[in-house]
């Protein structure tokens, strides 16, 4: 086994032998089909296969989920979207940087610019001045169809719950470093969460927001703000590459737990 394959390739790999599943690794590892008898599946990035259609693409929208949860009732962390106007005046309208102004201008402590789609904390930036905003715009419109804004708020404690419909398999906080985001790519610790007040609440809301969007395996990430739970984002793909360095075990078994379901189901 490559040393520099993904902790999410060797977790499949591992399950393969284990579970007499065929394991055929693709285009760099980010395409694995797997096979048992005449049963075939497939897993791609870090999506194992389970979710349906539309609560991929729910998750994977930062702005559709806050939609779907307000939607819900279910304490969120707002995102408003914004297009790329290089997709035209028709699509976008005329009047989305004063939009984009208003919002900075309602919020004096400053806002949170980041894509609407992708992962890691890439191309995240504060934003507390009119000159910030059009520079941290600039840099994501350069990459991306769409951008979210939301408030920048003091978070006080961020916690990923990853769940198998409905069942907690793993609960950690992210111990942040120098840096003022809680991603794990940007320096976080992940700190796994003992029973308590804190991991029930934790657990209870993931839980919910989960039901909201009708996902069954995904990571969700919700932070303590004025003392409150909410929801900041909920990812359909599950990474665990931080955490498997702590904690190898614990993630071969989630990943197990999830690749039990999917061989479950049948043609």
């Amino acid at each position: 086994m490559a040393t520099s394959e993904r902790i999410f390739v060797q977790a499949i790999r591992s399950y393969g032998a284990r579970h007499g599943v065929d394991v055929d690794v693709r285009a760099g590892g980010w395409l694995i089909a797997m096979r048992r008898g005449e049963m075939r599946r497939f897993a791609f990035g870090y999506d194992i296969g389970l979710n349906s259609a539309i609560a991929h693409r729910l998750a994977s929208d930062k702005s559709a989920t806050s939609e779907v949860l307000s939607l819900a009732g279910v304490p969120c962390i707002p995102h408003h979207l914004f297009l790329n106007p290089k997709l035209g005046r028709n699509v976008v309208g005329p009047d989305w940087r004063e939009a984009m102004l208003a919002l900075l201008h309602a919020h004096p402590q400053g806002v949170v610019v980041k894509p609407n789609e992708g992962t890691s904390g890439r191309s995240v930036f504060k934003v507390t001045t009119p000159a910030d905003l059009d520079h941290a715009v600039g840099e994501v419109f350069s990459m991306s169809t769409g951008l979210v804004i939301s408030p920048y708020v003091e978070i006080e404690d961020e916690v990923r719950v990853v769940l198998l419909d409905d069942a907690p398999l793993v609960a950690y906080s992210k111990q942040r470093g120098s840096d003022w985001r809680h991603n794990l790519d940007a320096g976080a610790k992940p700190l796994l969460l003992e029973d308590g007040a804190a991991r029930a609440a934790c657990v209870k809301l993931a839980a919910e927001a989960a039901r909201a969007v009708g996902i069954r395996f995904a990571s969700i990430d919700v932070v303590c703000v004025d003392g409150a739970w909410r929801v900041l984002e909920i990812n359909s793909g599950v990474m665990m590459e931080a955490l498997a360095k702590l904690h190898p075990e614990l993630v071969q078994t989630t990943y197990d737990a999830a690749l039990d379901r999917v061989f479950e189901a049948t043609w």
